[in-house]
């Protein structure tokens, strides 16, 4: 009886034990399916950061008519030549008031942001804002509204300036580069700040409208997401 369990014992264990060449035959294949997956792992998150960089878009788009429905133009751009990184969208889509006439204080409607007319000037290229509430104005005169009330924290980032203890904020989009290596302002203090560009006042693709667009570094290639096509552009030259 002993002899027989013992004898049996050793069956079970060659029957469930694997060979070396079955080991490597089902690493290989392992490896064959990885080899596939990668690749359509990262297809599909490339297009999960192009849609959400379009929704964003598109949320920005219909801020901006809002705001040329209710004044007649749009948004001004920064001011200063072809500096299309930084711009007031922030400022003139959420709306500011005038703090101070004689200091040139400004604070976003929502209470989020204050800005000196030194720093406007400086980074933007303006001394104001036209959606702006002006100081001590009567009741006739036209009051600063909040065109972009859905903004999400991931959507803002805060730009350093080159005025003593100021600091500005610009709109972003939320999913970064996303390529760690993709700095557009290209200084430490900027990593991961991905800004929309935008300019009203020379618009090469929309003319009489506007230029909005974000470029995305995905694998070392960028992807141009544009109010002017529906394509995403490959490795196109804009900023």
């Amino acid at each position: 009886m002993k002899n027989y369990q013992t004898v049996e014992g050793r069956a079970l264990s060659q029957l469930r034990a694997f060979t070396l060449i079955e080991l490597l035959v089902v690493i290989s294949i392992i490896a064959v399916l990885a080899a596939f997956l990668l690749p359509v792992a990262a297809a599909v998150r490339r297009q999960a950061t192009i849609r959400t960089a379009q929704a964003e878009m598109a949320q920005l788009e219909t801020a901006i008519d809002r705001y040329k429905s209710a004044y007649g133009f749009y948004p001004p751009s920064n001011g200063n030549t072809a500096n299309y990184l930084t711009n007031q969208l922030y400022f003139e889509l959420l709306g500011t008031t005038n703090l101070n006439v004689t200091t040139g204080d400004f604070l976003t409607l929502d209470g989020s942001a204050e800005i000196h007319v030194a720093a406007a000037t400086s980074t933007f290229g303006v001394s104001g804002f036209m959606n702006c509430s002006k100081l001590n104005a009567d009741e006739s005169t036209p009051q600063a509204r909040d065109f972009l009330p859905d903004l999400k924290p991931n959507q803002i980032a805060t730009l350093y300036t080159n005025v003593a203890g100021d600091v500005v904020k610009v709109l972003i989009t939320s999913v970064g580069g996303p390529d760690a290596a993709y700095q557009p302002f290209g200084y430490p203090n900027h990593l991961d700040m991905n800004p929309w560009r935008y300019n009203s006042s020379s618009p090469t693709n929309n003319p009489g409208s506007y230029d909005l667009w974000v470029q995305l570094s995905i694998g070392g290639k960028t992807n141009l997401i544009c109010n002017w096509s529906k394509q995403v552009q490959i490795n196109n030259p804009l900023p």
